[in-house]
């Protein structure tokens, strides 16, 4: 029985920041559904080159006190980036608290406004070590 792969989802409490940090890191809008009768909304982000594998943010129109203050039990998103480095400096400059830099040019982690947990790992060989972040410690929960 095969078993095909088909997107990861998250709540999030403010649609429009999380969609705001998605863009950040490349994904774009693939597939929305409002459903009026159910009070959400389903939106559904994925890298440009890969519509198939869509990360899916659940949006409840009247709030969510059953998100929990920390998703760390979710475990964390992961993508690969052409430059660890450009990606970093780009989320840095939009706001975005970078919680493990990429010290080995290698792997960092960020979080969104939900508080999940994201994975940016380089594609191909580490980068050379290279300041600010080689020397850059760790913010927060990652």
């Amino acid at each position: 029985m095969p078993t095909k792969y088909l997107h990861t989802m998250v709540r999030v409490k403010d649609l429009d920041a999380s969609m705001a940090f998605y863009k950040l890191l490349g994904l774009e809008e693939t597939r929305r559904v409002d459903v009026e009768s159910g009070r959400f909304s389903l939106v559904f982000m994925a890298p440009p080159d890969q519509p198939d594998c869509p990360v899916e943010l659940t949006y409840n129109w009247d709030g969510d006190d059953a998100l929990p203050d920390d998703s760390r039990h979710f475990g964390h998103l992961a993508y690969s980036v052409e430059n660890i480095y450009d990606m970093c400096q780009h989320l840095m400059d939009n706001g975005v608290t970078i919680n493990r830099p990429p010290r080995d040019g290698r792997m960092a982690f960020v979080r969104s406004p939900d508080n999940v947990s994201v994975e940016l790992l380089q594609d191909g060989d580490n980068l050379p070590a290279a300041e600010p972040w080689a020397s850059m410690e760790n913010t927060g929960h990652w």
